[in-house]
């Protein structure tokens, strides 16, 4: 009886849990947004920027000497430039391969994501961080990151687009893990470098997570 209702049913237990992961990354992103708004998340803010700083020289990081570099290095692989080139390099393939459909959700959701975030930034208008000296040089505004909005948006698509042609569990949750695992180190370098707010970081990477989650249920049935 219980496999009958779940045949007729058009929302399968998965397609709800992604809804549901939606609903939740945005009721969150919209409480940083608020917070952000009526510049109540100040001392949070600061906070774990200065502590990622030496108290008594604010422009050297905490860390040895060579992790700046590495740190540098890493902030690279959410830049647009290499986004893009990745990008690109992925839908070539798609299309040489014969996935036409998957090329154009790729795109899709890259592209249109890239324009949404530089949207949001317009819209907020957030200065950078001025409390610590910027260890890489920067231009746009702050607000959400661009680098953790992007990265989570790039790898989290491209990961869930090597997941589905592999059939094994555990080689699933272990690209899944890698798309995670950059995106969360990517963010995380910005604030090391005092070119973010936490809370920009923080909204970049639930937006972007949820952007991909919105292109999953959306292309899950054409490709």
């Amino acid at each position: 009886m219980l496999d009958k209702i779940r045949q007729k049913s058009p929302f399968e237990p998965k397609v709800l849990a992604v809804i549901a992961a939606i609903a939740g990354l945005l009721l969150l992103f919209g409480k940083v947004a608020e917070d952000v708004f009526e510049q109540e998340s100040g001392a949070f803010d600061k906070a774990i920027l200065l502590f990622m700083r030496h108290g008594n020289d604010l422009s050297q990081p905490i860390g040895p000497g060579w992790l700046l570099g590495v740190v540098r290095d890493i902030t690279a692989l959410g830049g647009v430039a290499v986004l893009a080139l990745f990008t690109s390099i992925v839908t070539v393939y798609l299309l040489v391969a014969g996935y036409r459909r998957a090329a154009f959700w790729v795109v899709a959701s890259i592209g249109l994501g890239a324009l949404f975030e530089e949207a949001l930034k317009i819209a907020f208008d957030r200065a950078r961080p001025d409390i610590v000296p910027h260890l890489v040089t920067v231009h746009s505004l702050s607000f959400p990151s661009a680098h953790a909005m992007l990265s989570a948006i790039t790898y989290l698509t491209l990961g869930t687009l090597v997941a589905r042609t592999e059939k094994r569990t555990r080689v699933r949750i272990f690209v899944m893990s890698v798309g995670v695992f950059m995106t969360l180190l990517i963010g995380s370098s910005r604030l090391y470098l005092g070119v973010h707010w936490p809370t920009d970081v923080l909204a970049g990477w639930t937006l972007g997570a949820a952007w991909v989650l919105l292109f999953w249920l959306l292309s899950r049935r054409r490709y």
